[in-house]
C-alpha cells in the first residue's frame, strides 16, 4: 500500500485553480498538479439543480500533507463548501510513488 494520495477539487476558473496549484507547490504539500478545464459538473445546490463549467485540480501528494492540502484550499477557494477529496493509490510505478513522497517530504 502506498502512502500517496490524489486530492481532488474543482475551481470555478483557471485563475483560482493556479492559485492554489502555485501555493501547494511551493510550500511541498503537494508534488504534481494537473488543471483540467471544461470539466461540466450538475450538482443540487440548496434544493435547486446547477450546472457549471469548472476547472478540475488534481493534486499528488502524501497522507501526511492532506490536512495542509485541505486547510489551504479553503482559504483559497472561493465556494462556501469547495470539493476536495482525497483517493487513496494503491498501486503506481514504484519511481513515481517514491518521487512524490520525496518532493512532499516535510522539512
Amino acid at each position: 500500500m502506498s502512502d500517496v494520495l490524489v486530492v481532488m477539487t474543482n475551481a470555478p476558473d483557471m485563475d483560482v485553480a493556479r492559485k492554489i496549484a502555485a501555493d501547494l507547490l511551493e510550500r511541498k504539500l503537494a508534488a504534481c498538479i494537473n488543471i483540467v478545464s471544461g470539466c461540466e459538473s450538475h450538482y443540487v445546490w440548496k434544493g435547486k439543480l446547477e450546472r457549471a463549467t469548472e476547472v478540475q485540480v488534481q493534486i499528488k501528494t502524501t497522507v501526511s500533507r492532506y490536512t495542509e492540502i485541505e486547510t489551504s484550499i479553503r482559504a483559497l477557494h472561493p465556494y462556501d463548501v469547495p470539493e476536495i477529496i482525497a483517493l487513496p493509490v494503491s498501486r503506481g510505478s514504484h519511481d513515481y510513488l517514491a518521487w512524490v513522497a520525496e518532493e512532499t517530504w516535510k522539512i
